[in-house]
């Protein structure tokens, strides 16, 4: 587990963001925590020239429902990158693990079923505390990195175009 702010945020200077259309789903569920990741996230697409008339968000209940809503924005055809925003922390069931793990195998298939690069940001932690400490404390914002990964996504996926594949697919 970080015990590091892993946040640090160094502008990208992508060119072309202002033109990217990116799509953010945040969970209710613990907004106390996601609405911070999503604002962050919000902060650092502008910063680096993403349109803010660009950035559409929507909310779900909660994490699980994370899934449906990303595959459905993937299936659009509309966003570059669909941010999935979300934050499930540890009770004394294994609701827990059965949440954490079907999100995650639900995000990785947007991300193989489509061509829109999903980012999973998601906090899975066993406290309050450290998903305070991921979402704006002193280890940093997880959404400033979900941004982060979604613009450098977009800028592999536009850099693709027109090249060949070595891998034999």
């Amino acid at each position: 587990m970080a015990t590091v702010n892993l946040s640090d945020y160094k502008p990208l200077h992508i060119a072309n963001a202002g033109d990217f259309n990116i799509g953010i789903v945040f969970s209710e569920w613990n907004s106390f925590v996601t609405h911070n990741l999503r604002d962050a996230a919000i902060e650092i697409l502008e910063k680096e020239g993403v349109k803010k008339e660009n950035i559409t968000t929507f909310q779900v209940p909660g994490a699980f429902e994370l899934i449906y809503a990303g595959m459905q924005l993937c299936k659009e055809r509309k966003y570059d990158a669909v941010i999935t925003i979300g934050c499930v922390i540890r009770g004394e069931t294994p609701h827990f693990e059965y949440v954490c793990s079907a999100v995650a195998q639900g995000i990785k298939d947007c991300n193989i079923l489509t061509d829109v690069p999903v980012i999973f940001c998601v906090l899975t932690d066993d406290t309050q505390e450290q998903s305070i400490a991921r979402s704006g404390g002193n280890l940093g914002n997880k959404g400033v990195e979900a941004a982060v990964t979604a613009l450098q996504m977009i800028d592999f996926k536009k850099n693709l175009s027109g090249t060949v594949s070595d891998i034999g697919f």
